[in-house]
């Protein structure tokens, strides 16, 4: 079956998607759960706010589809818990794909469903899990027309029991143009501090849409800059978590990322969104 109803569904008319991320509960990190700690009423604001698509655990995805109504954001679905970003991370690393997710992401009313592809120097046996949840999820996603969001993601150890993204620009596009070979219908990829290299992103993804992460909370003037910046670039749009539902008024975060996003606003008039 073919994967474009529900493409068209998470990319709109314009062909770009701003998502934000709320599966951060579903990895057992205790600090992950700051400004989600109420999820439901997070839930309604952004709503109200109105993403393209926010991304939710199988679990609390009825907190999202049990909303009345027509006009609202598209559930994508993660399919994958990971203990890595646990702190410290633990000696067994494990990246689960849950049972039947692409049933459950139908069931759900589900527009993409999200996998990790995690690589990590000190984690052979972690990559090779990811790379067989990718290869089983394909075949199920192309028979039911379910879009496969891969997020490609090389990390590094820091050596205090964490693990953080690798910035290895070689590494990064070697892990999407995988993802793209394994079927990926979009990427969900890391930012990088070096813009600039950006554009390699792209060229590796093959044409398949690419979905830039926000990653750890930075300043808004920096998260509308560098928002602006990936768009130029050729991003598809981006999908925020952090830098969305922990600011003060994520309401008006998302309409200023989404201003960029789907309008190509100047990130001055982003601010003067944000500031009401």
């Amino acid at each position: 079956m073919s994967v474009n109803p529900r493409l068209n569904r998470l990319f709109g008319p314009t062909r770009k998607c701003f998502e934000v991320a709320l599966d951060h509960g579903v990895h057992n990190e205790w600090s992950f759960l700051s400004g989600i700690e109420d999820l439901a009423a997070v839930i309604r604001r952004l709503v109200a706010a109105g993403p393209d698509a926010i991304l939710l655990s199988a679990g609390q995805s009825r907190l999202l589809q049990e909303i009345p109504g027509r006009h609202k954001p598209s559930l994508v679905i993660r399919t994958d818990p990971t203990n890595l970003y646990g702190t410290p991370t633990p000696s067994h690393v494990f990246c689960q794909l849950t049972e039947d997710p692409v049933e459950q992401a139908l069931a759900l009313d589900a527009v993409s469903v999200v996998v990790n592809l995690l690589w990590a120097p000190d984690q052979p046996e972690l990559y090779h899990q990811c790379v067989k949840n990718v290869c089983r999820l394909k075949p199920q996603c192309e028979r039911f027309g379910m879009p496969l969001m891969v997020e490609p993601l090389p990390m590094q150890p820091q050596g205090h029991g964490e693990y953080r993204p690798d910035p290895d620009i070689h590494r990064n596009v070697a892990l999407v143009r995988q993802a793209v070979e394994l079927g990926a219908d979009v990427l969900k990829t890391d930012s990088f501090e070096n813009l600039d290299e950006f554009e390699k992103i792209i060229e590796a993804a093959s044409g398949r849409p690419v979905l830039p992460r926000g990653g750890s909370r930075i300043s808004e003037e920096e998260v509308l800059r560098r928002t602006h910046t990936m768009m130029q670039k050729g991003a598809a749009g981006i999908v925020y978590g952090r830098n969305i539902f922990q600011h003060p008024r994520p309401e008006l975060m998302t309409q200023a990322c989404k201003a960029i996003v789907h309008q190509g606003v100047s990130m001055g008039e982003a601010l003067a969104i944000l500031r009401g």
